[in-house]
């Protein structure tokens, strides 16, 4: 399966993935409009260490702690993908507290958590976020 690598060596720190994953999430057709004025929730964080920059976003991992404690069933597996059902999820945040990662975040949207579903709910071939770097930094591959 395809997931998300970073090369921290080539991150620039400038956050136009969490832009673009913002926009790929809000639902709207401009990106102006979309974000202009608004605070961002994206579902993949920039962080910064030593002035060493990298992204931080779902692993999908092959035996995750996240779906492992979803008292909901919220969070499921499939083909390797992590997903989030919103309308099942109650809230109770213990997928946050299990991701080793700091991955899955509160949601925008009322009590519910968020995280990279490698865009696939919006129908995109690739994340926004390696069509969006503009340096390359963030790559979607197998390996």
């Amino acid at each position: 399966m395809k997931r998300v690598y970073v090369r921290e060596e080539w991150c620039l720190g400038c956050h136009l993935c969490e832009y673009n994953c913002a926009f790929a999430n809000s639902g709207k057709s401009d990106m102006v409009n979309a974000l202009k004025g608004v605070t961002i929730h994206p579902c993949i964080q920039i962080e910064s260490k030593d002035s060493v920059n990298f992204a931080v976003s779902c692993r999908h991992c092959e035996e995750p702690l996240c779906v492992k404690g979803c008292i909901s069933g919220a969070l499921t597996i499939k083909d390797g993908l992590i997903t989030v059902d919103q309308g099942k999820c109650v809230g109770c945040y213990t997928c946050i507290l299990s991701c080793p990662y700091g991955a899955i975040m509160p949601s925008s949207q009322g009590h519910v958590v968020q995280k990279c579903q490698l865009c696939t709910q919006n129908g995109r071939d690739i994340p926004a976020c390696v069509a969006g770097c503009p340096n390359q930094a963030i790559v979607f591959e197998e390996r």
